[in-house]
Protein backbone atom coordinates (compact mmCIF):
# COMPACT_ATOMS: atom_id res chain seq x y z
CA UNK A 1 0.00 0.00 0.00
CA UNK A 2 1.18 3.57 -0.61
CA UNK A 3 1.87 4.51 3.01
CA UNK A 4 1.57 1.21 4.83
CA UNK A 5 4.82 -0.08 6.26
CA UNK A 6 4.25 -2.98 8.62
CA UNK A 7 6.93 -4.78 10.61
CA UNK A 8 6.10 -8.24 11.90
CA UNK A 9 7.95 -11.24 13.20
CA UNK A 10 8.11 -14.71 11.65
CA UNK A 11 10.51 -17.47 11.49
CA UNK A 12 13.74 -22.07 12.57
CA UNK A 13 17.06 -24.30 13.10
CA UNK A 14 18.84 -27.46 12.19
CA UNK A 15 22.25 -27.48 13.84
CA UNK A 16 25.23 -29.05 12.14
CA UNK A 17 26.49 -32.12 13.86
CA UNK A 18 23.14 -33.08 15.36
CA UNK A 19 22.10 -36.71 14.81
CA UNK A 20 18.67 -35.62 13.59
CA UNK A 21 17.09 -32.28 12.64
CA UNK A 22 15.22 -30.39 15.29
CA UNK A 23 11.58 -31.38 14.88
CA UNK A 24 8.74 -28.90 14.55
CA UNK A 25 4.99 -29.31 14.33
CA UNK A 26 4.85 -27.57 10.97
CA UNK A 27 1.47 -26.60 9.52
CA UNK A 28 -0.05 -28.74 6.77
CA UNK A 29 1.07 -28.26 3.18
CA UNK A 30 -0.42 -25.37 1.25
CA UNK A 31 -1.12 -24.72 -2.43
CA UNK A 32 0.70 -26.49 -5.27
CA UNK A 33 3.08 -24.06 -6.97
CA UNK A 34 3.41 -23.68 -10.72
CA UNK A 35 6.66 -25.40 -11.83
CA UNK A 36 8.17 -22.23 -13.28
CA UNK A 37 8.14 -20.59 -9.84
CA UNK A 38 10.34 -23.22 -8.18
CA UNK A 39 13.67 -21.47 -8.76
CA UNK A 40 12.48 -18.05 -9.84
CA UNK A 41 13.42 -14.63 -8.57
CA UNK A 42 10.98 -11.71 -8.66
CA UNK A 43 11.54 -8.14 -9.83
CA UNK A 44 9.27 -5.25 -8.86
CA UNK A 45 8.60 -2.51 -11.42
CA UNK A 46 7.62 0.97 -10.26
CA UNK A 47 6.45 1.92 -13.74
CA UNK A 48 6.06 5.67 -13.13
CA UNK A 49 9.70 5.98 -12.08
CA UNK A 50 11.28 3.18 -14.13
CA UNK A 51 11.97 5.24 -17.25
CA UNK A 52 11.96 8.97 -18.04
CA UNK A 53 8.71 8.38 -19.97
CA UNK A 54 7.12 6.27 -17.23
CA UNK A 55 5.14 4.22 -19.75
CA UNK A 56 4.54 0.59 -20.62
CA UNK A 57 6.08 1.06 -24.06
CA UNK A 58 9.27 2.52 -22.58
CA UNK A 59 9.42 -0.29 -20.05
CA UNK A 60 9.01 -2.94 -22.76
CA UNK A 61 12.45 -2.00 -24.10
CA UNK A 62 13.95 -2.92 -20.70
CA UNK A 63 12.69 -6.52 -20.72
CA UNK A 64 15.77 -8.00 -22.45
CA UNK A 65 17.96 -6.39 -19.78
CA UNK A 66 15.85 -7.98 -17.04
CA UNK A 67 16.12 -11.35 -18.76
CA UNK A 68 19.91 -11.02 -18.83
CA UNK A 69 19.83 -10.06 -15.15
CA UNK A 70 18.21 -13.43 -14.42
CA UNK A 71 14.73 -12.28 -13.47
CA UNK A 72 12.00 -14.93 -13.52
CA UNK A 73 8.85 -13.02 -12.51
CA UNK A 74 8.10 -9.37 -13.29
CA UNK A 75 5.78 -7.71 -10.77
CA UNK A 76 4.08 -4.61 -12.16
CA UNK A 77 2.70 -2.15 -9.64
CA UNK A 78 -0.98 -1.24 -10.34
CA UNK A 79 -1.64 -0.05 -13.89
CA UNK A 80 -5.23 1.16 -13.49
CA UNK A 81 -6.53 4.76 -13.55
CA UNK A 82 -5.97 6.66 -10.30
CA UNK A 83 -8.71 8.50 -8.44
CA UNK A 84 -8.93 12.28 -8.65
CA UNK A 85 -11.07 12.96 -5.57
CA UNK A 86 -8.86 13.36 -2.46
CA UNK A 87 -5.81 12.49 -4.55
CA UNK A 88 -2.44 12.58 -2.82
CA UNK A 89 0.17 14.75 -4.53
CA UNK A 90 0.09 15.69 -8.19
CA UNK A 91 -0.21 12.20 -9.70
CA UNK A 92 -1.75 10.23 -6.84
CA UNK A 93 -1.19 6.75 -5.49
CA UNK A 94 -1.14 3.67 -7.68
CA UNK A 95 -3.25 2.06 -4.96
CA UNK A 96 -6.21 4.48 -5.26
CA UNK A 97 -7.90 2.72 -8.18
CA UNK A 98 -10.77 4.36 -10.05
CA UNK A 99 -11.44 1.62 -12.63
CA UNK A 100 -10.35 -2.00 -12.22
CA UNK A 101 -10.51 -2.92 -15.92
CA UNK A 102 -8.67 -0.06 -17.61
CA UNK A 103 -5.11 1.28 -17.91
CA UNK A 104 -4.04 4.64 -16.53
CA UNK A 105 -3.41 6.90 -19.57
CA UNK A 106 -0.25 8.06 -17.76
CA UNK A 107 1.14 4.58 -18.42
CA UNK A 108 -0.37 3.82 -21.84
CA UNK A 109 -3.15 1.55 -23.09
CA UNK A 110 -4.49 -1.96 -22.60
CA UNK A 111 -2.84 -2.90 -25.91
CA UNK A 112 0.48 -1.68 -24.49
CA UNK A 113 0.00 -4.00 -21.53
CA UNK A 114 -0.71 -6.91 -23.86
CA UNK A 115 2.47 -6.12 -25.79
CA UNK A 116 4.56 -6.09 -22.60
CA UNK A 117 3.20 -9.48 -21.50
CA UNK A 118 3.70 -11.02 -24.96
CA UNK A 119 7.29 -9.75 -25.10
CA UNK A 120 7.98 -10.96 -21.57
CA UNK A 121 6.63 -14.42 -22.37
CA UNK A 122 8.73 -14.56 -25.54
CA UNK A 123 11.78 -13.92 -23.36
CA UNK A 124 10.80 -16.63 -20.87
CA UNK A 125 9.59 -14.19 -18.19
CA UNK A 126 6.30 -14.30 -16.28
CA UNK A 127 4.27 -11.21 -15.35
CA UNK A 128 2.07 -10.59 -12.31
CA UNK A 129 -0.02 -7.49 -11.63
CA UNK A 130 -0.39 -5.70 -8.32
CA UNK A 131 -4.04 -5.98 -7.25
CA UNK A 132 -5.91 -3.79 -4.76
CA UNK A 133 -8.91 -5.72 -3.42
CA UNK A 134 -9.23 -3.97 -0.05
CA UNK A 135 -10.29 -0.50 -1.21
CA UNK A 136 -10.93 1.82 -4.15
CA UNK A 137 -10.62 5.50 -4.92
CA UNK A 138 -13.44 7.75 -3.74
CA UNK A 139 -14.54 8.27 -7.36
CA UNK A 140 -14.71 4.62 -8.39
CA UNK A 141 -18.16 4.09 -10.02
CA UNK A 142 -19.07 1.50 -7.39
CA UNK A 143 -19.30 4.21 -4.72
CA UNK A 144 -22.49 5.50 -6.38
CA UNK A 145 -23.68 2.46 -8.34
CA UNK A 146 -23.04 -0.13 -5.59
CA UNK A 147 -22.70 1.61 -2.22
CA UNK A 148 -23.54 -1.71 -0.56
CA UNK A 149 -20.00 -2.84 -1.46
CA UNK A 150 -18.39 -0.32 0.91
CA UNK A 151 -17.82 -0.08 4.63
CA UNK A 152 -19.77 2.70 6.35
CA UNK A 153 -19.44 4.62 9.59
CA UNK A 154 -22.07 4.96 12.32
CA UNK A 155 -23.83 7.58 10.22
CA UNK A 156 -24.12 5.22 7.25
CA UNK A 157 -21.53 7.13 5.24
CA UNK A 158 -18.67 5.71 3.19
CA UNK A 159 -15.47 6.80 4.93
CA UNK A 160 -11.67 6.58 4.48
CA UNK A 161 -9.90 3.31 5.14
CA UNK A 162 -9.14 3.32 8.86
CA UNK A 163 -7.54 0.52 10.85
CA UNK A 164 -5.03 -0.22 13.59
CA UNK A 165 -1.99 -2.22 12.43
CA UNK A 166 -0.47 -4.66 14.87
CA UNK A 167 1.56 -2.74 17.44
CA UNK A 168 0.90 0.62 15.82
CA UNK A 169 -1.36 3.67 16.02
CA UNK A 170 -4.60 4.06 14.06
CA UNK A 171 -3.97 4.71 10.36
CA UNK A 172 -6.32 6.56 8.03
CA UNK A 173 -5.79 6.51 4.26
CA UNK A 174 -7.65 9.61 3.13
CA UNK A 175 -7.48 8.92 -0.61
CA UNK A 176 -9.26 5.53 -0.51
CA UNK A 177 -12.44 3.94 0.86
CA UNK A 178 -12.76 0.40 2.18
CA UNK A 179 -14.66 -2.44 0.51
CA UNK A 180 -17.07 -4.57 2.57
CA UNK A 181 -16.80 -8.30 1.86
CA UNK A 182 -19.97 -8.97 3.82
CA UNK A 183 -21.60 -8.18 0.46
CA UNK A 184 -21.32 -11.37 -1.61
CA UNK A 185 -21.94 -9.44 -4.79
CA UNK A 186 -18.54 -7.85 -4.24
CA UNK A 187 -16.89 -11.30 -4.34
CA UNK A 188 -18.10 -11.94 -7.88
CA UNK A 189 -17.40 -8.40 -9.06
CA UNK A 190 -13.83 -8.48 -7.77
CA UNK A 191 -13.17 -11.95 -9.17
CA UNK A 192 -14.51 -10.93 -12.58
CA UNK A 193 -12.28 -7.86 -12.62
CA UNK A 194 -9.22 -10.03 -11.93
CA UNK A 195 -10.29 -12.60 -14.52
CA UNK A 196 -10.49 -9.77 -17.06
CA UNK A 197 -6.72 -9.31 -16.83
CA UNK A 198 -6.00 -13.01 -17.15
CA UNK A 199 -8.19 -13.31 -20.22
CA UNK A 200 -7.27 -10.03 -21.92
CA UNK A 201 -3.56 -9.79 -21.13
CA UNK A 202 -2.58 -13.38 -20.32
CA UNK A 203 -1.08 -12.38 -16.98
CA UNK A 204 0.50 -15.07 -14.82
CA UNK A 205 -0.88 -14.07 -11.44
CA UNK A 206 -1.23 -11.26 -8.94
CA UNK A 207 0.52 -9.56 -6.05
CA UNK A 208 -2.34 -8.74 -3.69
CA UNK A 209 -2.05 -5.52 -1.74
CA UNK A 210 -2.72 -5.64 2.04
CA UNK A 211 -4.06 -9.17 1.52
CA UNK A 212 -4.48 -9.69 5.26
CA UNK A 213 -7.13 -6.97 5.45
CA UNK A 214 -9.33 -8.88 2.99
CA UNK A 215 -11.20 -11.91 4.41
CA UNK A 216 -9.26 -15.13 3.78
CA UNK A 217 -12.39 -16.97 2.55
CA UNK A 218 -12.56 -14.56 -0.39
CA UNK A 219 -9.02 -15.46 -1.46
CA UNK A 220 -9.78 -19.17 -1.00
CA UNK A 221 -12.87 -18.74 -3.19
CA UNK A 222 -10.91 -16.76 -5.79
CA UNK A 223 -7.99 -19.10 -6.48
CA UNK A 224 -9.98 -21.90 -8.17
CA UNK A 225 -11.73 -19.35 -10.38
CA UNK A 226 -8.40 -18.00 -11.57
CA UNK A 227 -7.00 -21.50 -12.03
CA UNK A 228 -9.94 -22.35 -14.29
CA UNK A 229 -8.43 -19.90 -16.79
CA UNK A 230 -4.73 -20.76 -16.33
CA UNK A 231 -2.26 -21.77 -13.61
CA UNK A 232 -1.30 -18.69 -11.59
CA UNK A 233 1.23 -17.50 -9.03
CA UNK A 234 -0.16 -15.51 -6.10
CA UNK A 235 1.83 -13.22 -3.80
CA UNK A 236 0.24 -11.82 -0.63
CA UNK A 237 1.35 -8.57 0.95
CA UNK A 238 0.89 -10.20 4.33
CA UNK A 239 2.60 -12.70 6.60
CA UNK A 240 -0.54 -14.51 7.78
CA UNK A 241 0.09 -18.29 7.54
CA UNK A 242 -3.55 -19.16 6.79
CA UNK A 243 -3.29 -17.38 3.43
CA UNK A 244 -0.98 -20.18 2.26
CA UNK A 245 -3.51 -22.96 2.89
CA UNK A 246 -5.58 -22.52 -0.28
CA UNK A 247 -4.90 -19.17 -1.90
CA UNK A 248 -1.31 -17.92 -1.96
CA UNK A 249 2.05 -19.29 -3.06
CA UNK A 250 4.17 -16.60 -1.42
CA UNK A 251 3.92 -13.99 1.31
CA UNK A 252 6.17 -11.23 2.62
CA UNK A 253 8.96 -12.26 4.98
CA UNK A 254 9.04 -9.05 6.98
CA UNK A 255 10.86 -10.82 9.82
CA UNK A 256 13.83 -11.68 7.57
CA UNK A 257 13.89 -8.15 6.15
CA UNK A 258 14.02 -6.66 9.64
CA UNK A 259 16.79 -9.07 10.63
CA UNK A 260 18.90 -8.28 7.57
CA UNK A 261 18.48 -4.57 8.13
CA UNK A 262 19.50 -4.87 11.80
CA UNK A 263 22.56 -6.93 10.87
CA UNK A 264 23.73 -4.25 8.43
CA UNK A 265 23.25 -1.66 11.17
CA UNK A 266 25.26 -3.70 13.68
CA UNK A 267 22.22 -4.56 15.81
CA UNK A 268 21.94 -8.32 15.09
CA UNK A 269 23.96 -11.31 13.99
CA UNK A 270 23.94 -15.08 13.47
CA UNK A 271 21.78 -15.76 16.54
CA UNK A 272 18.95 -13.64 15.16
CA UNK A 273 19.09 -15.45 11.81
CA UNK A 274 18.84 -18.80 13.62
CA UNK A 275 15.85 -17.50 15.55
CA UNK A 276 14.19 -16.28 12.34
CA UNK A 277 14.44 -19.72 10.73
CA UNK A 278 13.19 -21.58 13.80
CA UNK A 279 10.12 -19.37 14.04
CA UNK A 280 9.43 -19.60 10.32
CA UNK A 281 9.41 -23.41 10.38
CA UNK A 282 7.00 -23.40 13.30
CA UNK A 283 4.63 -20.91 11.69
CA UNK A 284 4.28 -21.76 8.01
CA UNK A 285 3.37 -24.77 5.83
CA UNK A 286 6.51 -26.57 4.70
CA UNK A 287 5.99 -25.54 1.07
CA UNK A 288 5.07 -21.89 1.76
CA UNK A 289 7.39 -19.48 -0.04
CA UNK A 290 8.62 -16.40 1.76
CA UNK A 291 9.54 -13.38 -0.32
CA UNK A 292 13.05 -12.42 0.77
CA UNK A 293 13.61 -8.72 0.21
CA UNK A 294 16.11 -6.01 1.07
CA UNK A 295 13.75 -3.29 -0.15
CA UNK A 296 10.55 -2.57 -2.07
CA UNK A 297 8.42 0.42 -3.05
CA UNK A 298 7.14 0.91 0.51
CA UNK A 299 10.46 0.60 2.30
CA UNK A 300 12.24 2.82 -0.22
CA UNK A 301 9.72 5.66 -0.16
CA UNK A 302 8.78 5.59 3.52
CA UNK A 303 11.59 3.93 5.51
CA UNK A 304 14.75 4.80 3.61
CA UNK A 305 16.93 4.20 0.58
CA UNK A 306 19.33 1.26 0.39
CA UNK A 307 22.15 3.62 1.36
CA UNK A 308 20.21 4.81 4.41
CA UNK A 309 19.14 1.36 5.58
CA UNK A 310 22.30 -0.64 4.86
CA UNK A 311 25.03 1.99 4.99
CA UNK A 312 27.40 0.67 2.35
CA UNK A 313 27.21 -1.29 -0.88
CA UNK A 314 29.32 -4.00 0.75
CA UNK A 315 26.84 -4.53 3.61
CA UNK A 316 23.91 -4.37 1.21
CA UNK A 317 25.44 -7.01 -1.08
CA UNK A 318 26.07 -9.36 1.85
CA UNK A 319 22.40 -9.08 2.85
CA UNK A 320 21.31 -9.61 -0.77
CA UNK A 321 23.38 -12.83 -0.83
CA UNK A 322 21.47 -14.08 2.20
CA UNK A 323 18.13 -13.11 0.63
CA UNK A 324 19.01 -15.11 -2.49
CA UNK A 325 20.44 -18.22 -0.83
CA UNK A 326 18.25 -18.72 2.25
CA UNK A 327 14.91 -20.53 1.69
CA UNK A 328 12.50 -18.21 -0.10
CA UNK A 329 12.29 -16.21 -3.31
CA UNK A 330 14.55 -13.16 -3.65
CA UNK A 331 13.02 -9.84 -4.69
CA UNK A 332 14.89 -7.14 -6.55
CA UNK A 333 13.11 -3.79 -6.44
CA UNK A 334 13.70 -2.00 -9.75
CA UNK A 335 16.65 0.32 -9.22
CA UNK A 336 18.51 -1.80 -6.67
CA UNK A 337 20.90 -2.94 -9.38
CA UNK A 338 22.05 0.70 -9.27
CA UNK A 339 22.08 0.78 -5.42
CA UNK A 340 19.40 3.24 -4.35
CA UNK A 341 20.84 6.38 -2.84
CA UNK A 342 17.54 8.24 -2.55
CA UNK A 343 13.93 7.73 -1.60
CA UNK A 344 11.68 7.85 -4.66
CA UNK A 345 8.72 10.19 -4.32
CA UNK A 346 5.53 8.18 -4.34
CA UNK A 347 2.91 10.62 -5.64
CA UNK A 348 5.08 12.55 -8.11
CA UNK A 349 7.25 11.83 -11.11
CA UNK A 350 10.73 11.01 -9.79
CA UNK A 351 12.69 8.81 -12.23
CA UNK A 352 15.27 6.29 -11.03
CA UNK A 353 18.88 7.45 -11.48
CA UNK A 354 20.21 4.33 -13.16
CA UNK A 355 23.77 5.42 -13.81
CA UNK A 356 25.97 2.54 -14.96
CA UNK A 357 24.08 -0.22 -13.10
CA UNK A 358 26.96 -0.81 -10.66
CA UNK A 359 25.39 -3.92 -9.10
CA UNK A 360 24.11 -5.48 -12.33
CA UNK A 361 26.96 -7.99 -12.63
CA UNK A 362 26.56 -8.92 -8.94
CA UNK A 363 22.82 -9.58 -9.34
CA UNK A 364 23.35 -11.44 -12.61
CA UNK A 365 25.66 -13.95 -10.90
CA UNK A 366 23.43 -14.23 -7.84
CA UNK A 367 20.15 -14.75 -9.72
CA UNK A 368 21.81 -17.20 -12.13
CA UNK A 369 22.87 -19.28 -9.14
CA UNK A 370 19.36 -19.16 -7.72
CA UNK A 371 17.93 -20.25 -11.07
CA UNK A 372 20.28 -23.13 -11.85
CA UNK A 373 21.25 -24.75 -8.54
CA UNK A 374 18.71 -27.38 -7.39
CA UNK A 375 19.61 -26.89 -3.72
CA UNK A 376 18.11 -23.38 -3.93
CA UNK A 377 14.71 -24.52 -5.20
CA UNK A 378 11.63 -23.48 -3.21
CA UNK A 379 10.24 -26.19 -0.91
CA UNK A 380 9.00 -28.52 0.16
CA UNK A 381 10.47 -27.03 3.28
CA UNK A 382 13.67 -25.78 1.69
CA UNK A 383 16.33 -27.98 3.26
CA UNK A 384 18.52 -25.80 5.43
CA UNK A 385 21.26 -26.87 7.83
CA UNK A 386 22.66 -24.03 9.94
CA UNK A 387 26.19 -24.63 11.14
CA UNK A 388 28.07 -23.40 14.18
CA UNK A 389 31.07 -21.59 12.74
CA UNK A 390 32.51 -20.74 16.15
CA UNK A 391 32.20 -17.01 15.45
CA UNK A 392 28.96 -15.05 16.07
CA UNK A 393 29.87 -12.61 13.30
CA UNK A 394 29.82 -15.41 10.71
CA UNK A 395 26.71 -17.18 9.48
CA UNK A 396 27.19 -20.53 7.72
CA UNK A 397 24.59 -22.89 6.32
CA UNK A 398 24.15 -25.67 3.80
CA UNK A 399 21.28 -26.09 1.35
CA UNK A 400 20.56 -29.50 -0.21
CA UNK A 401 18.34 -30.55 -3.08
CA UNK A 402 18.33 -32.54 -6.29
CA UNK A 403 21.22 -34.65 -5.02
CA UNK A 404 23.47 -31.60 -4.68
CA UNK A 405 24.46 -29.23 -1.93
CA UNK A 406 25.57 -25.62 -1.56
CA UNK A 407 27.46 -24.20 1.41
CA UNK A 408 27.22 -20.48 2.17
CA UNK A 409 29.22 -18.46 4.70
CA UNK A 410 28.62 -14.73 5.15
CA UNK A 411 30.55 -12.24 7.25
CA UNK A 412 27.87 -10.27 9.09
CA UNK A 413 30.22 -7.50 10.16
CA UNK A 414 32.34 -4.65 8.90
CA UNK A 415 35.53 -6.30 10.19
CA UNK A 416 37.65 -9.19 8.91
CA UNK A 417 36.56 -12.46 10.53
CA UNK A 418 38.02 -15.98 10.86
CA UNK A 419 35.93 -19.15 11.16
CA UNK A 420 36.77 -22.14 13.34
CA UNK A 421 38.11 -23.99 10.29
CA UNK A 422 40.50 -21.14 9.50
CA UNK A 423 38.42 -19.59 6.70
CA UNK A 424 39.03 -15.83 6.54
CA UNK A 425 36.52 -13.39 5.19
CA UNK A 426 36.96 -9.67 4.61
CA UNK A 427 34.35 -7.22 5.92
CA UNK A 428 30.89 -8.13 4.60
CA UNK A 429 32.41 -10.83 2.38
CA UNK A 430 30.94 -14.26 1.63
CA UNK A 431 31.83 -17.69 0.30
CA UNK A 432 29.53 -19.92 -1.75
CA UNK A 433 30.82 -23.39 -2.57
CA UNK A 434 29.60 -26.98 -3.17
Amino acid sequence: MDDLYTRRQAGAVMLAGAATPLLHAAPAAGVTHVPWSRQASIYEVNLRQFTPEGTLRAFEAQLPRLQRLGVGIVWLMPLQPIGVKNRKGLLGSYYAIRDYTAVNPEFGTLDDCKRVVRRAHALGLKVILDWVANHTAWDHPWTTEHPERYKKNAQGEIYPVTFTPEGGPVESWDDVVGLDYADRGLWDAMAEAMLFWLRECDLDGFRCDVAGLVPTPFWDHLRPRLEAVKPVFMLAESDQPELHAKAFDMSYDWALYETLKKIAQGQAGAAELRSWWTKRQDKYPADAIGMNFTGNHDTNSWAGSDAELYGSQAAFKAMAVLAATLPGMPLVYGGQESFFGKRLQFFEKDPIAWGSYPLAAFYTRLLALKKRHPALAHGPGGSLQIEDGGNPALFSFTRRGGGRRLRVTVNLSGQRQTAADGTRLAAWDWRIAP
